[in-house]
């Protein structure tokens, strides 16, 4: 071997068709199953109880997501949602309502309230700081 023949670092080795079809299916099905997890709604969503003077309430629980993270309630009705975070994760510390343009900062171990009014029936959606939880307000 002269000095400016060197030996390939690494060699190939051939698979079978039928793995490398394998491997690119799994792949495949778990890009779609990460897909439908994060981006489809799951359950029919948890409708909010009645309180005084007609105020749709409901306690919605920060640990590792949002619990309930599809709300039901009236449109045209004023919304408490009560957020009890106990996720230490700095990323669920404040939740943000892009369609009412307010957000709500979550204290660690403490029960923070906003208050909303859905004034026509659709989807309100609400994240984290960083869009990662999500959840939804289905007004109807």
């Amino acid at each position: 071997m002269t000095p400016h023949e060197v030996a390939p670092l690494w060699r190939t080795i051939p698979q079978p068709l039928a793995l490398q079809v394998l491997v690119a299916a799994a792949g495949l099905a778990l890009i779609a199953a990460e897909l439908w997890w994060f981006l489809v709604p799951h359950g029919a969503g948890v409708a909010a109880g009645e309180g005084e003077q007609g105020m749709q309430e409901i306690t919605i629980t920060v640990q590792g997501g949002y619990a309930p993270a599809r709300v039901r309630v009236k449109a045209g009705r004023p919304v408490r949602l009560l957020f009890h975070r106990t996720d230490p994760s700095g990323c669920v510390a404040q939740v943000i309502f892009p369609d009412f343009q307010r957000s709500l900062d979550l204290p660690l171990g403490a029960t923070t309230s906003i208050e909303l009014l859905p004034e026509r029936p659709g989807s309100y959606p609400f994240h984290c700081g960083m869009a990662m939880v999500r959840g939804s307000l289905e007004a109807e």
